[in-house]
């Protein structure tokens, strides 16, 4: 495997780009386009929030089954598979109507999900031991880009032809991203007979470290403050900008603000974590999250709040990157794997219930109510992390017995 598992991460890595590219150039605008071109004109929120919502809640539900099928047949085919059927189901999304068969499709693409998870399982799993860290770093950086610049492509492409046709272009995209993967990757591949490990026997065994299991309860919450806006943040954008025509290319600029800014800082805050403690860096990552949300309330022109998302990207930054670290510091050597993959599961779980609670809640107490929340939750979580620090630097002879 040593001739190839480099080609293998660096193929990995433009199918990984695309398939993410595809996905962000056209799920930001789900609300436009249910208002727009589907014809939703009341609860336009709890629609897109469910229509973001629930394929990965139905991705999340069927991964165990094609993690066992990937485990006998092998991570290539179920890449192919999912290149394949996301791309299918893009191409889908042109020809609905109604917003009923517009979530009928969404389930669909659920079940053909799992591109993302399965490139970092493959590049886990091809590449020699010594090579792993750094290869996980370098393909983690696909999603990142695919971030920034997909939002900033469909705001262009909707702008320039229209919102159904960007699911067009979503769709070819993916479908070269699963071409790429079937030309370019070989696998070694070792067919494994056992029974699979249950979730719940490594949350059992998550439970029992200390400091492991707060860490996924803020990841979860972390996850949720992020994407609760998804289904909002578009209609808001007409509300400042006040030109639906514009709107998708503003809305693209503005997702892509905190994506250009997390990748401008990341590696910065990974280093001063390494200096001053990854506890202090997470807790000034919650607390500039948590102002940034908060002066969300303050600005109310299109200019001045994507200037703003842009500087909450830049400390935000932080956060993912320092409860990865922790995470590692407080799992043992051996359940270190297991623990960073419960870790993505809690993520995910964010991912679902943010879009959701978004759109509920977004529809009925307004965006504003929104920020006021999002930044009181995360500064809650920062001032939790502030006491946890100071109670672990507590000398022993202090501590309460």
């Amino acid at each position: 495997m040593e001739p190839v598992w480099k080609r293998n991460l660096y193929i990995l890595w433009v199918g990984l780009f695309f398939n993410h590219l595809a996905y962000t150039l056209s799920v930001p605008f789900f609300p436009i386009f249910l208002e727009h071109d589907l014809g939703v004109k009341a609860g336009v929120e709890a629609w897109a929030g469910v229509s973001i919502s629930l394929s990965f809640l139905i991705s999340g539900l069927c991964a165990p089954f094609w993690g066992s099928i990937a485990d006998r047949y092998g991570k290539k085919p179920m890449l192919i598979r999912s290149g394949i059927g996301l791309g299918l189901a893009h191409l889908a999304n042109y020809l609905v109507h109604d917003p009923y068969s517009f979530i009928l499709v969404r389930v669909f693409q659920g079940l053909m999900a799992g591109f993302s998870p399965l490139s970092v399982a493959f590049v886990g799993s091809n590449t020699p031991d010594k090579h792993v860290g750094s290869a996980l770093g370098i393909i983690s950086t696909a999603t990142a880009a695919g971030s920034i610049l997909g939002p900033l492509a469909g705001g262009l492409c909707s702008h320039w032809f229209g919102l159904r046709e960007c699911f067009i272009v979503s769709g070819l995209i993916t479908l070269m991203s699963a071409v790429i993967i079937i030309f370019g990757v070989k696998e070694v591949h070792e067919r494994q007979t056992g029974p699979r490990e249950r979730m719940w026997r490594d949350l059992k065994q998550a439970v029992a470290k200390p400091g492991i299991l707060p860490m996924y309860a803020l990841l979860f919450i972390v996850s949720t403050s992020v994407t609760v806006l998804e289904p909002l943040l578009a209609l808001y954008v007409v509300q400042l900008g006040g030109s639906a025509d514009s709107a998708t290319l503003s809305s693209g600029i503005v997702f892509s603000a905190v994506g250009v800014a997390t990748v401008i800082m990341g590696p910065y805050w990974g280093k001063i974590g390494g200096k001053i403690g990854y506890e202090k860096t997470l807790f000034i990552g919650l607390i500039g999250g948590a102002l940034g949300n908060l002066l969300q309330l303050v600005f109310h022109d299109l200019v001045g709040f994507g200037v703003l998302r842009f500087s909450y990207g830049l400390f935000f930054a932080a956060v993912f990157p320092a409860m990865n670290a922790l995470i590692v510091q407080y799992a043992d050597a051996e359940y270190r794997s297991k623990a960073i993959s419960l870790s993505q599961s809690f993520s995910q779980f964010g991912i679902v219930a943010g879009p959701l609670l978004g759109g509920m809640l977004g529809g009925w107490l307004g965006i504003h109510s929104l920020f006021m929340l999002t930044g009181v939750t995360l500064f809650a979580a920062g001032w939790y992390i502030r006491l946890r620090h100071a109670k672990r630097s507590e000398p022993a002879f202090e501590r309460p017995l």
